[in-house]
């Protein structure tokens, strides 16, 4: 839980983030932050990651599946 503060606090220092220019980007940054977590044994904050790559995976729909 300390280091998800530290990581809130060191984040509002730094310059508002740019949006991402397409969601493969983000979803390469999302799994870039999730490795770091796991390896750094923050669980917590993995997990939180981890809920955000699959808020920011494609759904895709298909036509034969809508009947």
């Amino acid at each position: 839980m300390l280091s998800h503060r530290l990581s809130r606090a060191l984040a509002k220092g730094r310059a508002t983030p740019l949006l991402p220019q397409s969601r493969a980007s983000l979803l390469a940054t999302l799994l870039r932050k999730r490795a770091t977590a796991h390896n750094a044994g923050a669980q917590e904050l993995e997990a939180l990651l981890r809920d955000q790559i699959r808020w920011a995976l494609p759904i895709e729909r298909h036509p034969e599946s809508a009947e």
